[in-house]
Order: structure tokens, then C-alpha cells, then sequence
């Protein structure tokens, strides 16, 4: 067998065991009868919120088990065929078999990494908040070529993605924008792009030049029924206005929207897109998950000290910079990973941008540690 061949059935074998390790494969099909019996208990959905859960819970369960499943069953198909081919002097069934584990090396990766989302809310469903930042109509453009990006990511990861609020660009674009993106893993996949992202380009706006544009980018995990957030009344402003969306002057408009403004922190969450009461709600929920994700921050001192940290979205803040002219490069500034896909990135290939800064620091260690850890 190659030396290759070897290498990468080592590197299939590594990962196999960390994915088993973080998910306790020993005792993953004994958790998995327990949710089972549970499910089939008819009282379970008295507690709608529970039984959400519980589902969520068990399916992500059944899906490492079998993404497990499938690689070691690759690993061992292929190992298998190999050895047959070379004993038979069939070169084509090996070639076939190599070039499948070479494969399987891939797929095993991308799936160690997301073993390794094991922060406190990695698993939560997640806010995502885009601001348009320093360069005016260019900005907000750039804000909305954002939006794009994001929810073709998350589209193809089958999340479910749901619009909060919105306010369009004076001339073009939009100056800001939050959704709820709600999947598996969505906030531990997510948290890698708060910060700044600029872009560099010759303006589509009739101007022929060089323009740089900068947007910031802020994640914040869904809080939980389970945890428990407390807001002081006397902390917070409540601001009811007129609204409507793109689609010009005979939109209607309706005095539904909803703005909260939490004054200790400074942190401001709107919604606009449901009845007046819908709208509190959505807001207050948003307002608990900035507030949590700023105590997760402070325990586990990871992206981001503080709301006021993250800095203007301007020079010297970046974390990401999209360079369409005069060549084509996307850079993650924090971990040096860049490609020059840009239009692949900018319609949602977003993965191994993500995957680049996971592996630098996955829940505060690195990847090496992490797998010496599991």
C-alpha cells in the first residue's frame, strides 16, 4: 500500500477517534434509546419548548452517529478493497479506492471541526446583525452583498432563515439588517464572522473608481427557554415607530415596529416585521441573547471583550477584507486563510473561511489541543 494511501487512512483514523470522543461513543446508543423512549412518552408535548428541544437533541445525536457510521464504514470498505485489488493485480479497483479515501480525508475533517463546536452555545440557533459602516451608498451596497452571502450559506446548510428587521440604504442597498438563523450548530458556525469585513472594488455606481467599503457583522446566540436572563425594567427604553420595507411609496406603513434600548450596555435591538406585540417579543428575546452572549464573553473571554470592542466598521478594524480589483483575493486577516474564489465566497462558499478559524481556536484552545483534550 502507498505511503499516501497510509497517510491518509492515519488522518481518517485521528479523526474517527476524536468524533467518537466527543460524542462518547460508548454510550451513544444507550442515549439514543433513552430519547427514543421519551419521544414515544404522550405527555411530551404538554411542554412544547421541552419537546422542541428534546427532538433537537436526539436528532443531532442520530446525525454524529451516523456521519461516525459512514466514515468508518468508507474507511473499511475501502481499506478492504485495496487490499483485494493488490492481491488480485487489479490496478483500477485500487486507483478507485485511494482516490476515495483521499475523499474521505476531506469529509472526515470538515467533521472533526464541527465535533470541535463544544462552547456553551455552539449548538444554539443564532441573530445575525449587519451594519453598513464607513463609505456611505458603497456601504450599505456592500451591507446588502453581505446579506446575500450569509443567507446562501446558511441555505445551504438547510437552516431556516427569518428576517427581523431592516432599513434600506438611502440610495441603494441597506444600512442595516438581523435575521434569526435557526439549524444545527448555526450560532458555534456563525460567531467566527463578527467584525468588521471590507471590501475593495471599482464602484458599480457610475463613478469608475477604486472604492473601499467597510460593513460590521455581529453574532449572538438565541438564548434557551432554559436560561434564565435578567432584564431591570428601569434599564430599558422602549420606542414604538412608523415602518415599512423596500418597495417605495406606496408601501404601507404601520406604527408595528419596535426598538428597545438597553442602557447599561448600549446595545439597541429593533423589529419590524410583525404585529406591535410579535415585535416586543422578538426584540426582548434579541436584547437576552446580546445580553447573554456578552456573559459568555466575559467568562470565556473569546471573540470579543465587550459590544464596544468590536470598534468602528472602518480602517485597522477589519477582520476580513474582499478584494475584487485590482486582483481577486478573500483574506481572513486573523488566521491568513484567503482564496481567490471571491464569487464563489460571496455566494455562500463560506466554509473554509469558517473551518480556518475554528481550527485556531475552537471554545478557547486550538485544534491540536482540543484533540489531545477529547
Amino acid at each position: 500500500m502507498r505511503a499516501e494511501t497510509q497517510a491518509n487512512i492515519e488522518k481518517i483514523r485521528n479523526s474517527l477517534e476524536l468524533l467518537g470522543q466527543r460524542m462518547d461513543i460508548e454510550t451513544a446508543q444507550h442515549r439514543l434509546e433513552e430519547f427514543n423512549a421519551r419521544v414515544e412518552d404522550p405527555n411530551l408535548w404538554n411542554d412544547q419548548a421541552g419537546a422542541q428541544k428534546l427532538m433537537r437533541d436526539r436528532q443531532m445525536l442520530v446525525d454524529k452517529m451516523g456521519t461516525y457510521d459512514q466514515i468508518k464504514s468508507g474507511l473499511d470498505d475501502n481499506v478492504e478493497l485495496i487490499e483485494l485489488g493488490e492481491m488480485e493485480g487489479d490496478e483500477e479497483v485500487v486507483a478507485e479506492a485511494e482516490q476515495a479515501l483521499a475523499d474521505l480525508v476531506e469529509v472526515a475533517a470538515a467533521k472533526e471541526l464541527e465535533a470541535l463546536l463544544d462552547g456553551e452555545a455552539d449548538g444554539n440557533d443564532t441573530f445575525l446583525e449587519i451594519n453598513a459602516g464607513a463609505g456611505g451608498t458603497e456601504a450599505c451596497d456592500w451591507a446588502q452583498m453581505l446579506a446575500r452571502m450569509f443567507t446562501r450559506w446558511a441555505e445551504k446548510k438547510g437552516y431556516e432563515v427569518e428576517l427581523q428587521s431592516q432599513e434600506a440604504g438611502t440610495e441603494a442597498g441597506i444600512k442595516s439588517v438581523s435575521y434569526k438563523i435557526s439549524g444545527p450548530n448555526a450560532y458555534g458556525w456563525l460567531k467566527s464572522e463578527s467584525g468588521v469585513h471590507r471590501l475593495v472594488r471599482i464602484s458599480p455606481f457610475g463613478k469608475g473608481t477604486r472604492e473601499t467599503s467597510f460593513a460590521s457583522v455581529w453574532v449572538y446566540p438565541v438564548v434557551d427557554d432554559n436560561i434564565e436572563i435578567e432584564v431591570n425594567p428601569a434599564d430599558i427604553r422602549i420606542d414604538t415607530y412608523r415602518s415599512s420595507g423596500a418597495g417605495g411609496q406606496h408601501v404601507n406603513t404601520t406604527d408595528s415596529a419596535v426598538r428597545i434600548t438597553h442602557a447599561p450596555t448600549g446595545i439597541v435591538v429593533t423589529s419590524s416585521e410583525k404585529s406591535q406585540h410579535q415585535n416586543r417579543d422578538i426584540a426582548m428575546k434579541a436584547l437576552k441573547s446580546r445580553l447573554y452572549q456578552l456573559e459568555l464573553e466575559k467568562r470565556t473571554a473569546s471573540i470579543r471583550e465587550s459590544h464596544e470592542a468590536k470598534g468602528d466598521a472602518g480602517w485597522g478594524n477589519q477582520i476580513r477584507s474582499y478584494v475584487l480589483q485590482p486582483y481577486q483575493m478573500v483574506k481572513d486577516l486573523r488566521t491568513g486563510f484567503e482564496t481567490s474564489d471571491t464569487q464563489g465566497v460571496l455566494d455562500g462558499d463560506l466554509d473554509g473561511l469558517m473551518a480556518s478559524v475554528l481550527a485556531q481556536n475552537v471554545s478557547g484552545k486550538s485544534r491540536a489541543d482540543a484533540r489531545s483534550e477529547a
